[in-house]
Formats: structure tokens, sequence, C-alpha cells
């Protein structure tokens, strides 16, 4: 475990942290040699759990002994890079990290078959470009039950550091896809598509015979738009979320936490 002061953010090595942006850390030409970075020592911890490979970690002096040590004592023989507080804090994000970055290894992409092969209940992220919804869903999936989630090329990155730090980790415990085809694709593998959106022909979400449908594809749209006319007119059911007050809508995150939990199966 070799520990590295370093005294600027230019430092070789540091770069991965400091100066990568998500496009360059994804790797889209190799996504098997991709990069993302987990913050924060418990969510790290789950990302170790899950089988990521721990390639460098960032931290204060003081966490090495602190905060850092059992997730530095998991990590084996990896550089730990130190610097200052006021050196790390220039990283965006870094004070909300309780002091700790792990550079970690992406690993082969799952497929939309793979990831579904035993759900009942499956998200559908469709076109959600908000990084903090994105992690919110994948949350809201974990504690409700949602089996697997997949997410059209269209939104954000699941593994972007915000949408992991906003999950809590969740991201690496809820198995998920890139879905490359429109939803009704998934009738191949036995699921009933259910589009969230706000259509004359709508069934209300606390329609009774919603949860007993064996396999539901639960699909959300992005923040702004919602889901596009195309996917719409594809699903299977377009569904509605009961509301009070005249609003007409919740965002995107508090929309699939409802959907989830009254459609989990009976």
């Amino acid at each position: 475990m070799p520990v590295i002061p370093i005294q600027s953010l230019s430092h070789p090595g540091v770069e991965v942290f400091a100066s990568l942006t998500e496009a360059q850390l994804r790797n889209r030409l190799d996504p098997a040699k991709g990069i993302f970075i987990a913050e924060s020592p418990k969510v790290i911890d789950v990302a170790l759990s899950a089988g990521y490979e721990p390639l460098a970690l960032l931290c204060e002096q003081r966490h090495i002994t602190g905060d850092a040590a059992g997730i530095i004592n998991r990590c084996g023989d990896i550089p730990v890079y130190t610097g200052s507080r006021q050196l790390l804090a220039s990283l965006t994000g870094y004070t909300l990290t309780r002091g700790v970055l792990c550079a970690m290894r992406r690993t082969e992409p799952a497929t939309v078959e793979q990831v579904c092969h035993d759900a009942q209940r499956v998200a559908v992220i469709h076109g959600v470009v908000d990084s903090t919804n994105v992690g919110a869903i994948f949350r809201s999936a974990a504690a409700l039950g949602v089996d697997a989630v997949l997410v059209t090329r269209d939104s954000c990155d699941p593994l972007g550091r915000r949408a992991i730090r906003v999950s809590m980790g969740t991201v690496f415990l809820v198995p998920w896809a890139w879905l490359n085809e429109p939803i009704d694709s998934l009738h191949q593998l036995g699921f009933t598509t259910i589009a969230l959106a706000l259509t004359d022909d709508s069934v209300s979400l606390d329609n009774p015979q919603l949860p007993l449908i064996q396999r539901l594809a639960i699909v959300v749209g992005t923040e702004g738009d919602g889901l596009p006319h195309d996917t719409i007119a594809r699903a299977d059911i377009v569904c509605r979320i009961p509301m009070a007050h005249h609003v007409d809508s919740l965002n995107a995150a508090a929309a699939s936490a409802v959907a989830f939990w009254q459609l989990r199966p009976r």
C-alpha cells in the first residue's frame, strides 16, 4: 500500500481524479478499460463487495488511519494519494465525500437478457439526463424490490460520479444494462410494458389488476418532456399516478419510487 503525498493535482497518476472528463473515464471505444470514481467509504465498500476492481485511492492524510483505513486494507497494493484539505477541496464535490475517492475499473457490460433472466419487475430509465435522478431511481429500485434496471442510450451514465453518489452505491447492487432497442423488444422476454405518462387513455396506477401481472417493465421518462410519443405508443399500458391539488406530475425520481412500490408483485 504505497502512500504518495502530492502537492498538486497535476501529480502523475492523479489525473483520473482531477482532470479526466466523465466521457474520458468511460472510454466508450473500449468499455472494458473504462474507469469510474466512487466516493465515500460506504459507497466504495459496496463497490468492492460487488466485485469491482480498485485502481487508486485519493484521501486526506488524516483519513488514512481514520475513515479510509478499512477501505485501504480491502484494496490491497494500490497507490494511495494524499494531500492537504485545501488542495483536495478544489476537486468538485470532494468535501461531500468524507475524504475518500476511489478510481475503479468498470466490468464487462451486462446484456438485457442477462439482467432480465429471472426478473419479475424491471425499471426502464428512458432519456433521463439528470444524474441525480438516475441515482435516485436506482436507490428506489434497490429499496423497493425492482430486480433489474435498463437504461436507454440517451440517458446519463449510471456509473457517473454524481449518479453513484446519489444512489448510495445501489448502482452496484441492482443488475443493469443498456437498452438499445425500443421498449416493445421486451415482449420477447415475456414482459408487459407500463409507461408512466399523462394521456387521455391512461389507467390509474392504483388499478388492482396491475400488480397481478407476472412480469412488468416500468418505463420512466425524462424530467422535462416525459416519454416520447413513439415510446408511449409502443407500451402495452399507459399509467398515471393519481394526484391532488391540481398537481399534474412528479419528477422522474419521485414518480418511479411511487410506481415501484405500487406495482410490486403481490
